[in-house]
Order: structure tokens, then C-alpha cells, then sequence
């Protein structure tokens, strides 16, 4: 794993910890980290724009429907604003990792990403 990865994994972690209050499996993080590949060192595409209705498309399409085996029917709104109120609206950098980790053991969905 390369130092810039470790930086950010790292990153993630503290966010979990401190603004989340989560407990991280460490495991499960580096494994979302490594299917978002390349997107997470870029600045723009490591976010989440939660205020943006094409970007939660985004998240709807190609983490809750394609990663971890929504329906379109279920309710995916849902599933991303409790993420994000567990994450803080206020918080103005929601690292993807961070949202595809809090959906992803939130609605009990490890076994998909693992």
C-alpha cells in the first residue's frame, strides 16, 4: 500500500472515530478504499457533494444499486441521509469512503464489499 493510501485510509479513520463515533474495521475500510480506487486522491472526486441531486444519483447508482445490491424501489434516499446526519451536515468535506463505509455497515451490507 502506498503512502499517500496509508495517509488517507488514515484520514478515514479519524473521521469514522472522532466525527462519526465509530468503531472502524479496519479490513472493511481498506476494501471500500481499494474499490473507489484512483477517485480517492483526487480532490474533487473523494468527496461527496451531499447538496447535489446529480451526486447522490451518483452514490445511489454506483454504490448502493451496483456495490451493494439495492433496488431502485428501496428506500436509497433514505439509506445516504442517515449516513450523512451520522456524518454532520454541517460537515462541509464528506470523504466518500467515509459515507460508502457508514451506508455500507449501517444497512448490514459487509458481506457485499468483502
Amino acid at each position: 500500500m502506498t503512502e499517500e493510501k496509508q495517509k488517507l485510509i488514515a484520514q478515514y479513520t479519524e473521521d469514522l472515530t472522532n466525527k462519526c463515533g465509530v468503531e472502524v474495521n479496519a479490513e472493511l475500510l481498506e476494501k471500500i478504499v481499494t474499490k473507489l480506487g484512483p477517485s480517492i486522491f483526487n480532490a474533487n472526486s473523494s468527496l461527496v457533494a451531499a447538496s447535489k441531486p446529480e451526486e447522490l444519483d451518483r452514490v445511489k447508482k454506483k454504490w448502493l444499486v451496483e456495490t451493494l445490491d439495492f433496488d431502485y424501489e428501496d428506500d436509497l434516499d433514505g439509506i445516504i441521509n442517515r449516513a450523512i446526519e451520522t456524518y454532520g451536515r454541517s460537515e462541509k468535506n464528506k470523504f466518500r469512503a467515509v459515507i460508502y463505509y457508514l451506508i455500507t455497515t449501517q444497512q448490514n451490507k459487509e458481506s457485499e464489499v468483502m
